[in-house]
C-alpha cells in the first residue's frame, strides 16, 4: 500500500494520511446535511409532494456518491481530495430546475445523469481540458463568486435574516425571532472558529449551533443515535422514466444539462488545480493524472444521479485535509470509508434545522467569492461579462440565467473593443446556445 500510494516518495506516512483524510470528512460533513436539505426544498413551504425528494433516500446518495468519488480519486488518481454533492450545483438543481422551472426532480436527475455521461466521454477523448480552456479565466471566476453569492443568499433567507419586503423587495428579517438568533449565533461561531484557523470549522460551528438550538428548546433532540441507513428505493433509478417522458425533450432542459456542465467544468478543474498545487504535486504547471482526476467526478456523478442526487464535485475542503499532512489518495479513501460510516448516524442528522445549516452556506459563500480578486475590474471589457455574471444569480435566483448573461455579454464586449480575434470560436457558440436559452424563456 505505502509503494503504491508512494509514501517514501511524498514524504508522508499512515498516521498524516489518516489525520489528513478524517480532516477532510470533518471540513465537508455539512453536506450530509444541507444537501438533502436543499434537493427535498425543505425551506419551502406548500410545495406539491410530486416536486419534493425523500429526505432520507437523498442523504444515502449523498453519503453512497461521495463515497464512489473519494474511492475513485484515491485508488485511480492517487489525489488528496474529496469529492461529494457540489454545493451550487444542488441549489440550481432545487431553486432552479424544479422550483423555478417547475420540472420534476425525476427530470432534473436525467439531466445530471446525461451531464456524467458527456463528463466522462469529454474526459476520455480529452476534449473536456479543451471546453475549460476555451473559457475566459475572468469568467471561470465570475461564475464561482456568483455561486457563492447564490450560496449565502439562500443562507441570508433560510436563517430568516432576510425576508421579502414590498417596498424595497427584500429587508431586513426580525431579529428578536428565536431561529434568527439561534442562526447569527451560528454564524458568529463558525467565524470564529475560521478566523482562529480551526480545521473543521464550519463543521464544528454546525454542531455548536445544534446543541445551542437543543439547549433552549429550538431543535428537537434526537430519539437516537445509531439506526440502519435510511431506503434509498424513492429516488433509486428514478432519473429513467424521465426518458420515456416527452416533456423532457425541451431546450429548457438541454440548457440545465449545459449548466451543469459549465459549473462543474469550472469547479471541479479549479478546485483540483488549487489543492494539487498546495500540496505540491503540481510539475512544470501541469498537473499529473488529470485526466483519471477528472474521470473519478465523471463516474461519481453517474452514481450519485442513479441513486438521487445532484452533480459530484471536488470540494476545496480537502485543502484542510492537505494541511493537516494528507499527500495521497490514502487520505481520499479514508475519507470515503468517513462517508459511508455516516449512513448509520442518519438520526443525529435530524437536530440540524435551517438555522444550523444556514451559517455553513454562508461561510461557504464567502469562501467562494475570494475569487473575484484575481478578475481584471479595470478592463470594462472583461468587468462587465463577469460582474453580470456574478450579480445576476442572486438577483434572478437562477445560476443557469447568470452564466447564460455573462456568456452572451464577453463575446459582444470584446468585439466591441476591438478583440474579436481574442475570443476563443467556441465562446462565440455558446453566447449563441445561451441567447437562443434566454429568448425562449
Amino acid at each position: 500500500m505505502k509503494k503504491y500510494f508512494q509514501f517514501d516518495q511524498l514524504g508522508t506516512t499512515y498516521s498524516r494520511e489518516i489525520l489528513g483524510g478524517f480532516t477532510t470528512f470533518l471540513a465537508m460533513a455539512y453536506i450530509l446535511v444541507v444537501n438533502p436539505l436543499t434537493l427535498t426544498l425543505a425551506d419551502v413551504k406548500d410545495l406539491p409532494d410530486a416536486l419534493r425528494m425523500d429526505y432520507g433516500a437523498v442523504f444515502v446518495a449523498t453519503a453512497i456518491s461521495a463515497a464512489v468519488g473519494c474511492f475513485i480519486m484515491g485508488f485511480l488518481a492517487k489525489y488528496p481530495l474529496a469529492l461529494a454533492p457540489g454545493l451550487g450545483l444542488n441549489a440550481f438543481f432545487a431553486y432552479t430546475v424544479v422550483l423555478v422551472n417547475g420540472s420534476p426532480w425525476q427530470h432534473a436527475l436525467a439531466a445530471v445523469f446525461i451531464s456524467g455521461v458527456f463528463f466522462l466521454l469529454l474526459t476520455l477523448t480529452g476534449l473536456r481540458e479543451k471546453l475549460i480552456n476555451a473559457i475566459p479565466m475572468e469568467l471561470k471566476l465570475a461564475v464561482g463568486a456568483g455561486i457563492g453569492l447564490f450560496i449565502a443568499f439562500i443562507g441570508f433567507k433560510n436563517a430568516g435574516i432576510i425576508v421579502s419586503n414590498e417596498s424595497t423587495m427584500i429587508g431586513l428579517g426580525n431579529l428578536h425571532d428565536s431561529e434568527v438568533l439561534l442562526a447569527i449565533f451560528g454564524i458568529v461561531i463558525t467565524v470564529i472558529l475560521m478566523v482562529r484557523g480551526i480545521k473543521g470549522g464550519v463543521f464544528y460551528g454546525m454542531i455548536v449551533t445544534a446543541i445551542v438550538g437543543m439547549i433552549f428548546g429550538l431543535v428537537d433532540l434526537p430519539e437516537k443515535v445509531v439506526s440502519a441507513p435510511p431506503s434509498v428505493s424513492p429516488t433509486f433509478g428514478a432519473l429513467f422514466s424521465s426518458f420515456s417522458d416527452p416533456e423532457f425533450y425541451t431546450l429548457s432542459m438541454l440548457s440545465v444539462i449545459l449548466t451543469f456542465l459549465f459549473v462543474d467544468f469550472f469547479d471541479n478543474a479549479g478546485t483540483l488545480m488549487a489543492v494539487a498545487n498546495q500540496a505540491g504535486l503540481v510539475k512544470d504547471n501541469r498537473l499529473p493524472r488529470a485526466g483519471k482526476a477528472l474521470i473519478s467526478d465523471s463516474i461519481a456523478t453517474i452514481v450519485g444521479s442513479i441513486f438521487g442526487t445532484s452533480t459530484i464535485t471536488s470540494y476545496v475542503e480537502s485543502s484542510s485535509g492537505v494541511a493537516a499532512g494528507a499527500r495521497t489518495g490514502f487520505a481520499s479513501i479514508v475519507t470515503g470509508i468517513l462517508f459511508l460510516f455516516a449512513l448509520f448516524f442518519s438520526p443525529v442528522l435530524s437536530v440540524v434545522t435551517s438555522a444550523v445549516t444556514a451559517p455553513a452556506l454562508i461561510i461557504v459563500g464567502v469562501l467562494m467569492v475570494a475569487s473575484l480578486g484575481k478578475i481584471a475590474w479595470e478592463r470594462f471589457e472583461v468587468a462587465v461579462p463577469s460582474f453580470l455574471t456574478m450579480i445576476m444569480m442572486p438577483l434572478t435566483g437562477s445560476i443557469a440565467t447568470g452564466i447564460a448573461v455573462g456568456f452572451i455579454f464577453y463575446p459582444l464586449t470584446m468585439i466591441v473593443k476591438g478583440r474579436a480575434k481574442d475570443v476563443n470560436p467556441i465562446m462565440y457558440i455558446f453566447g449563441l446556445i445561451f441567447l437562443i436559452y434566454l429568448i425562449t424563456l
